[in-house]
């Protein structure tokens, strides 16, 4: 699990549709079949928010609302979900492609860049509009980048290993992992104290947190300080580290696969005429693009491992589990079951033309999870996605150095390529014969 977790979660179905495994001296339960996984998910009251991972995740987040229980769920989404309503997620969409448009006019032909980096910089930008209406500056900008890069790293190490002794020992890894920790939180105070010292009006995520701390009518309990800065933090990690870790996976995988990348650029060519900048309008177009984004979040999915806690005895696949058990379910492995994903190892953007998707069993694709508690931000995140390839895909061809592969992603709490480093080619429109 800790030295080839990919390897291993795709050794365990054979094992059955709920397999045994041990977490140190923890045991714990894998759900490998699609209905064992969507009973779990279906049924948040039993199998709530809990395990290692978000004992963890509680740590850095507190009690936002990935990882709060199911008992103050339902308040933190009716809260959150006007900042991801139709308008909103469309002017986040007009929003990236403006700024992805930016970032290639920085690039130069035969530039070698560091993709993971650049695509992380472009997703800071954007969901800085989303929380803080553009308060992250380069400075502060760099300094949310650098920390997330510390925390995702250690949270996967503190997730398998379920007991705190080597945390606590003052290693350098241990030292990053709480110093990065502290800088994250300290700039999201900041930046809630200066717009409680500034009061001007704003249209973020953050003016309607800050208007909940005085009540509202349907909720007259008010936010405190520290809920607000929960929710922050919690949406920088989920909004930036995700989303970038989708796009450097979509750019290693299309550098890989040719055909799938001309037929993006001829898709770019004719809808992004005269290498305008994309938005909302433009989705409906970019058809191939979006299975682009589709089929990367099935072979690499960035949230790839969860945990859930029985908050009662029940009985899942057959099997007994007491209160207090840990049940885990991988998106990962989910994605790559053949008997859901014929060549599931193979990309295939094809896989989700609408006759063909038709055919993926239920249950089989969860990269937004499922259930009263799937992703607040699936919406969002699709378009950001979306937008952002193809913006991309209209100027720039960036494929691997020669002579060097990238290496294979290595899972951390999220998974996709740490450190990409891929060399710009101008682009021509393609012919459409």
């Amino acid at each position: 699990m800790f030295r080839r977790p990919l390897d291993f979660l795709n050794s365990l179905p054979a094992h059955g549709d709920l397999v045994e495994i041990r977490l140190g001296p923890v045991r714990a339960w894998m759900a490998c079949h699609p209905q064992v996984t969507h009973q779990v998910l279906m049924d948040p009251h039993t199998f709530d928010k809990g395990g290692p991972l978000y004992d963890r995740l509680r740590a850095l987040m507190g009690d936002g609302l990935v990882t709060c229980r199911q008992d103050t769920h339902r308040r933190q989404r009716r809260l959150l979900q006007p900042a991801f309503r139709a308008a909103r997620v469309a002017e986040y969409a007009r929003l990236t492609g403006v700024e992805a448009r930016a970032l290639c006019r920085t690039w130069r032909p035969g530039q070698r860049i560091d993709v993971t980096a650049a695509m992380m910089a472009l997703t800071t930008r954007v969901t800085s509009q989303v929380l803080f209406s553009g308060s992250l500056d380069a400075e502060r900008s760099a300094t949310v980048r650098d920390s997330l890069e510390a925390v995702v790293r250690g949270l996967f190490v503190r997730t398998v290993v379920p007991f705190d002794a080597p945390f606590r020992l003052p290693t350098p890894a241990n030292r990053r992992y709480r110093e990065a920790l502290a800088r994250l939180h300290a700039l999201v105070a900041g930046i809630v104290a200066e717009r409680g010292r500034d009061g001007g009006p704003r249209d973020d995520l953050l003016a309607t947190l800050l208007q909940a701390a005085d009540g509202t009518d349907d909720d007259p309990a008010p936010l405190d300080e520290r809920e607000i800065q929960d929710q922050l933090v919690t949406l920088l990690l989920t909004g930036v580290e995700t989303t970038a870790m989708c796009l450097a996976s979509a750019f290693a995988l299309l550098a890989d696969h040719p055909e799938a990348e001309r037929a993006l650029h001829r898709e770019a060519d004719a809808v992004l005429t005269g290498r305008r900048a994309p938005g909302h309008a433009d989705l409906a177009r970019l058809g191939h693009t979006r299975r682009v984004v589709t089929e990367t979040l099935r072979v690499s999915p960035p949230g790839w491992l969860f945990t859930r806690v029985t908050t009662r005895e029940t009985e899942l696949a057959g099997q007994r589990l007491p209160r207090g058990t840990t049940v885990l379910y991988s998106p990962y492995l989910l994605h790559h079951d053949p008997a859901s994903f014929p060549d599931p190892h193979a990309f295939r953007p094809e896989r989700w033309l609408p006759e063909r998707a038709a055919g993926v069993p239920g249950g089989a694709m969860l990269p937004f999870s499922a259930g009263n508690r799937k992703c607040v931000g699936d919406t969002l995140a699709m378009a950001e996605a979306t937008v952002a390839l193809a913006a991309v895909a209209a100027h720039w061809r960036l494929r691997h150095p020669p002579h060097r592969r990238p290496a294979p992603p290595r899972p951390a709490v999220t998974l996709g390529p740490r450190s990409l480093e891929m060399i710009c080619e101008p682009r021509r429109p393609v012919p459409e014969s």
